[in-house]
């Protein structure tokens, strides 16, 4: 079998390893020989080479500085992985080719233009004739390849390769992972790396509030729509009241608990056997990821819009954690494991009798695969919430106005619907596509989930959201949709989480953001406001575009620490409270709502089986993570996501090798 590894090369090339043309061969403009440093705004910070000129050469590319993603634009570890990143590798390209022509990488366009633009200004000071060193590189005439393995995993996010480890666990002698980015990842490279489920060891150190009692006690009062969700309540009724006997003060949980609120919190729309796969399966989830290597906190918390304190957090920032404890497993299985990166997947395969056994692709130069399954295919490619025209065009539940010009949370270059397109052309059946959902974690520079304080995403029981007008307006621990949809309705469409110096504190030249840029940083670019008082905190967020009182903004704050003394919200029904927030610094950090995650598409069964529009199984063919529907309902639950991935990423490894 061919070996589709991209192998990661040095960011420094010595001439003595490319063959330059001599001046007068190359009839290019003489350059003034030195080293030059160029910089360039990357996706994240500047990115800074030093490029090393004969005069009539490019000796050498340096990457000098960047804070460029790991895993997209950089890296994803200092040892590397099977993929390609901007950084790791054009700096070589553009030494090779001696152009800065050369192609960006696949998923990474930003870093990509600021590596080749940091490059093109450093030339330009050496007084290079730009046009001479833009020639793209010659590429080879396509070919046709073919490739067989036992099981082909189409997308290699967290449930691709989720996917692909279980497959393998299960006997599996060969998997091949095809990917359209230039690295394996996808989204969950870029999410909030939250994981809910059970833990009673981690809960118990937690104490049950009045406030949540009451939720608890009005989910088993709700009218149920069906006797399957009666049965569910009285599972939970059962439980609670044993918990009760108990004397427990602890915070309660349950895999059926969690189930009731799932699928109450998606609107009582969902499929609840789906549901209660995801919920029952949690925890042996998470053990599994752990056992691989994967490292969570070791505390619980209260995600945003994750409605209960079962909660898990990555030790590493964002997606990298669950990316690097895959990738690192699956090379653990050598040869067994091929990577097809760079390459977007066009249809699948089906045999006379009907049964899915492959797929088709295209690399970036034009070179076309038939990839062959001896067991069957995995569709792991995503949602559609990065591609805006699909999600207007399924924006039909009456929920969100007009969709085609909010900004997406997501990678644009992931979850654009390929996979959804691709099991429809051969029968597969479609679920709840209308169901959509906006996160109002998105910076307001590029909607990306990325360049807030850590305790933006769990520590919902430590901060109040406020407007531009220094006022509350919603429940800050509720669901996501009823928080996006009120902050639509502010002042130009965002809203400022704000924190004190009070509870699980961490110093402000210390601190580190959920993706690895320090708080004084985040300060510098715009990215969050820093005060050492209310009144100057309203003065800063007045400069930048507020229009509130610093007496406004007080009374706000004294206003909810009585909330939290009474253990009681009567304006907006908040029920998580464990912090006053009295002391400074504050940190003010501005979000806005953003496409975020599409509940709807391929309709699976509990063991991730495609079925067609008839309800029946499409023999070869198992799907996983936002690529399917039916699991979340109407809204999903914060965190709800990666159990997803990682729950059905598992199933859809042991089904199809069943």
């Amino acid at each position: 079998m061919r070996k589709m590894l991209a192998m990661l090369l040095t960011v420094t090339m010595a001439a003595s390893l490319t063959s330059f043309p001599m001046a007068e061969e190359s009839g290019k403009t003489p350059m003034t020989p030195g080293t030059y440093e160029g910089s360039v705004q990357g996706q994240n910070d500047a990115v800074t080479v030093a490029v090393t000129v004969t005069e009539d050469a490019i000796e050498s590319v340096e990457i000098v500085s960047h804070q460029e993603t790991p895993g997209i634009g950089a890296p994803l570890t200092e040892e590397g992985y099977e993929g390609e990143t901007p950084i790791a590798v054009l700096p070589g390209r553009i030494v090779e080719a001696q152009s800065i022509g050369v192609d960006g990488i696949s998923g990474a366009t930003f870093t990509s233009a600021a590596i080749k633009g940091a490059v093109k200004d450093a030339l330009t000071q050496a007084g290079a004739n730009i046009d001479e060193w833009s020639a793209a590189p010659e590429k080879p005439e396509p070919e046709q390849i073919e490739m067989t393995a036992d099981v082909v995993v189409v997308g290699a996010g967290g449930a691709g390769l989720a996917s692909a480890i279980s497959a393998l666990e299960n006997g599996a002698e060969s998997v091949i992972l095809v990917e359209k980015c230039g690295a394996v990842g996808g989204d969950t490279l870029v999410c909030g790396a939250i994981y809910n489920c059970p833990d009673e060891e981690l809960q118990s150190v937690e104490t049950m509030t009045d406030a949540k009692k009451a939720t608890i006690e009005a989910a088993l009062a709700k009218e149920p729509v069906s006797d399957e969700h009666k049965a569910l309540q009285d599972a939970v009724a059962e439980e609670y009241a044993a918990y009760k006997d108990a004397g427990r003060t602890d915070i309660f949980d349950s895999e059926n608990w969690f189930a009731l609120q799932t699928y109450d919190g998606g609107d009582d729309i969902a499929d609840l056997d789906l549901v209660k796969t995801l919920t029952f399966n949690s925890k042996d989830g998470y053990d599994w990821v752990v056992d691989k290597g994967m490292q969570f906190a070791d505390k619980i918390g209260q995600g945003a819009g994750s409605l209960w304190q079962r909660t898990h957090t990555s030790v590493m920032q964002m997606g990298t954690g669950f990316i690097t404890t895959y990738v690192k497993k699956l090379a653990e299985y050598g040869d067994k494991v091929t990577y097809v990166l760079s390459t977007t997947a066009d249809s699948l395969i089906k045999d006379e009798n009907g049964a899915v056994v492959g797929a088709t692709g295209t690399d970036k130069n034009g070179n076309t695969y038939t990839f062959h399954a001896n067991k069957g295919v995995v569709l792991s490619t995503g949602g559609f919430s990065a591609n805006s025209k699909m999600a207007q065009e399924y924006n039909t539940s009456g929920k969100w106005n007009d969709l085609s010009g909010v900004k997406t949370t997501n990678r644009l270059a992931c979850s654009q619907g390929d996979g959804i397109k691709m099991a429809t052309e051969i029968g597969a059946d479609l679920t709840q596509m209308d169901q959509i959902q906006l996160l109002y974690l998105g910076n307001l520079k590029d909607g990306q989930l990325t360049k807030y304080p850590a305790r933006v995403v769990n520590g919902t029981d430590q901060e109040i959201f406020i407007n531009k007008e220094g006022k509350r307006f919603v429940q800050e621990d509720g669901r996501r949709d009823q928080i996006c949809l009120a902050s639509l309705e502010q002042t130009d469409g965002m809203f400022y989480f704000l924190e004190s110096a009070d509870g699980d504190y961490v110093d402000i030249d210390e601190a580190i953001s959920a993706d690895g840029f320090s708080l004084r940083f985040l300060e510098e670019q715009g990215y969050i406001y820093v005060a050492d008082t209310l009144d100057e905190m309203a003065e800063k967020l007045n400069a930048a575009g507020a229009n509130m009182t610093a007496e406004d903004l007080k009374a706000t704050v004294e206003k909810f620490n009585e909330c939290v003394e009474n253990d009681s919200d009567p304006e907006f029904g908040r029920t998580l409270f464990s912090t006053k927030l009295e002391n400074g610094p504050w940190v003010a950090t501005p979000r806005q709502a953003c496409l975020h995650h599409t509940m709807g598409g391929v309709h699976i069964d509990t063991e991730c089986h495609v079925l067609d529009t008839d309800g029946n199984v499409i023999p070869g063919l198992v799907a996983a993570g936002e690529v399917t529907g039916g699991i979340h309902g109407g809204n999903r639950l914060g965190g709800n996501a990666v159990v997803d991935t990682v729950v059905f990423g598992k199933l859809a490894g042991e089904s199809i090798m069943k």
